[in-house]
């Protein structure tokens, strides 16, 4: 796991100097602590004008520890590369290699990457099964080739100018070049209150952009091409590169027990190419479904027991280390756990930083918290991210399936349900409460359901958004409409259930945007790579092809994952009811995080800014102070704009 930064240009831009590309990769010296390297392509002596390009690199070594430097090349030194990811089937991928004729220098995984483009170009990508984000420099050709992996596990900010491209696995990256703008993209921060991060390919600053899962770019002779390598089978009979593809009717005459064994062989699969690895190894256990799969069936693997990590924390509802310690028993592993007490105000301002741009899923801060522990005995873990999204884990789902039932309701009816008398009833300040949730739910029926959907799980919806924004603002945004990116996405899925087309949905957008980038951030910040079996592309496709009625049962997700490894699992942890990996914000803005409401979101710095009407912003924090209503969904999202604004903008 490393991290990447650079450049190509054309004979009529600034060449990137060997100072500042320098720059660049210290700025993410955190990605990679054990080694760095640089290279610079070199005008051929003919003097004729050609494309240059630059790659720079910092490695944390996980395969190859002796001779894993990167920048790699090929053979004849005309191809470049700088990697950042895993690639699990390279040793597959080598053995064809070299039957193929190439030779290779190093027992890298990256390598592969180079001889597998001399042999298929730009389609190399589609041969890789891992998490990747790397770019290739092709000297004879003078172009410059970027991809991301198929799900977004690692990340990669690129900046257009005239005449040359900047790229880098971190924003921070790119703005240690000379003059590197900061101007912020209001429809970014639109959409951040919206969704509480700032969706692909968009970035919170105007000129830069996230290439976007599955994606390529391709730079050559001043001209950018970005284009999709990969879809999910969802629509149906859609071809992808996987030779095992079949058709919905196909799928639709499998049973029940022949998809349990297709999921038990390709997750076991995916779990042992993970755990490919020349480094200490563990896993996060959480004691829910999806992690304790993972870490059962690296334990059927291993001749060990596993190490696994958990964390906890004094406050019951957020504490999840029973679950965790029954599975481990069950199992079989070394288990450690450590209580911590987030201290708010002191892991604040790294999290800003670190997050490069507003970022306020607050799991972020246990997240953290978790790896730090982990990295201490592994430099390796594996976790159940994707559970959730592929197999429709969250509770929100069932209201998408109820809300699709009131929708063929009897006119009359429906209107009944959709009256805006219920949302006059009482209800408890607690945004869990049964009354709460049901208002909420009824709210929303009137809407179409992707709008519904958006409803549910927004942090401002659009009607406070309104009352929020200054009239300034308010224009400025000229009718910007941040639902666009999920009814887009949406779009992409028309031919299934609602029910599939909402987890293909946060397939696309929430996954890499919210729980990906969480992830890869908090466990890259202290050095510690993070494998995730349920996003191997092979289980994604899997997953994409079931029939809803697989995993969502009797109002319980997960319901295939629960049949197929009920072996796995203890019959508590089956029944279990999700709980989120969260902090007690809603007793911290009552207490110790009170003052910095005060010192931020409510300063007159804030105020100067312009985006808000401040007699909202205090509306909000004397609401929830008060204990009249609970936003501190809302009131994270406010802190955190301001406080990166600070840290980005005012610097």
């Amino acid at each position: 796991m490393c991290g990447i930064a650079g450049a190509c240009w054309t004979s009529h831009a600034e060449p990137l100097s060997e100072t500042v590309l320098e720059r660049m990769i210290s700025a993410i010296r955190h990605r990679g602590p054990d080694d760095s390297g640089m290279y610079f392509s070199a005008a051929d002596g003919s003097g004729a004008a050609k494309p240059q390009a630059a790659l720079g690199h910092r490695r944390l070594s996980i395969i190859d520890l002796d001779s894993g430097h990167q920048p790699l090349a090929n053979e004849d030194k005309t191809v470049w590369i700088a990697f950042n990811g895993e690639i699990y089937n390279y040793r597959e991928l080598r053995q064809q290699l070299q039957a193929g004729g190439h030779h290779f220098r190093t027992e890298t995984d990256t390598e592969t990457i180079v001889h597998l483009y001399e042999d298929h170009g730009v389609d190399c990508v589609k041969h890789l099964r891992g998490m990747f984000a790397f770019a290739l420099w092709d000297e004879k050709k003078g172009m410059l080739l970027l991809a991301r992996d198929r799900l977004g596990q690692k990340p990669l900010f690129y900046r257009r100018e005239s005449n040359r491209l900047l790229f880098g696995s971190e924003l921070k990256s790119l703005l240690e070049v000379p003059g590197a703008p900061r101007e912020l993209d209001i429809e970014a921060v639109d959409n951040f209150l919206t969704y509480q991060y700032v969706p692909h390919p968009q970035c919170i600053l105007k000129g830069y952009n996230k290439l976007p899962p599955a994606h390529r770019a391709v730079y050559n002779n001043g001209a950018l091409t970005v284009e999709r390598y990969w879809t999910p089978p969802y629509p149906a009979d859609v071809a992808n590169d996987n030779q095992d593809t079949f058709s919905a009717d196909e799928a639709a005459r499998f049973s029940p027990s022949q998809w349990q064994t297709q999921l038990r062989e390709t997750l076991t699969e995916a779990v042992e190419l993970r755990m490919r690895s020349d480094v200490p190894l563990g896993a996060f256990l959480s004691g829910g479904i999806d992690s304790t799969i993972i870490v059962g069936l690296m334990q059927q693997l291993s001749p060990r027991p596993v190490q696994t990590y958990s964390i906890g924390f004094s406050i019951p509802q957020f504490d999840e280390r029973t679950f965790a310690r029954e599975a481990a028993e069950m199992l079989g592993t070394e288990h450690h756990e450590q209580v911590v007490t987030p201290d708010a105000l002191e892991i604040l301002p790294r999290l800003i930083w670190h997050y490069d741009e507003p970022f306020a899923d607050s799991s972020a801060i246990p997240t953290m918290a978790l790896s730090a522990m982990t990295r201490k005995n592994v430099t390796v873990a594996l976790s159940g991210d994707g559970g959730d999204e592929l197999f429709a884990g969250y509770d929100r789902y069932q209201a998408v399936r109820l809300a699709a039932r009131s929708d063929r309701l009897p006119g009359p009816l429906r209107a009944l349900l959709t009256a805006n008398i219920w949302q006059k009833l009482p209800a408890s300040v607690d945004q869990k409460s049964f009354r709460r949730r049901l208002k909420r739910f009824l709210g929303a029926l009137g809407e179409p359901p992707e709008r519904r959907y958006l409803r549910w799980i927004a942090i401002f919806d659009p009607q406070r958004l309104k009352q929020l924004y200054s009239d300034d603002f308010r224009t400025r945004l000229n009718g910007h409409d941040s639902a666009d990116m999920i009814l887009k996405a949406y779009a992409a899925c028309p031919n299934r259930d609602i029910v599939t087309r909402t987890t293909a949905t946060d397939v696309e957008t929430y996954l890499p945007c919210d729980i990906l980038t969480k992830v890869d951030i908090a466990s890259m910040s202290v050095g510690l790579e993070c494998r995730s079996p349920f996003l191997d592309h092979r289980v994604v496709e899997l997953a994409a092809r079931m029939p809803i009625e697989l995993k969502q049962h009797r109002g319980r997700g997960k319901q295939i994952l629960t049949d197929t490894f009920a072996d796995l699992l203890p019959s508590s942890i089956q029944t279990r009811k999700k709980m989120g990996f969260g902090v007690p914000l809603d007793h911290w803005f009552r207490d110790e995080l009170r003052p910095l409401l005060d010192e931020t979101i409510l300063s007159k710095r804030a105020a100067e800014r312009g985006m808000f009407d401040t007699r909202q912003v205090r509306r909000l924090v004397d609401e929830h102070v008060t204990r009249r209503w609970d936003h501190s969904y809302r009131l994270w999202s406010l802190l955190v704009l301001e406080m990166w604004q600070r840290e980005f903008l005012d610097r």
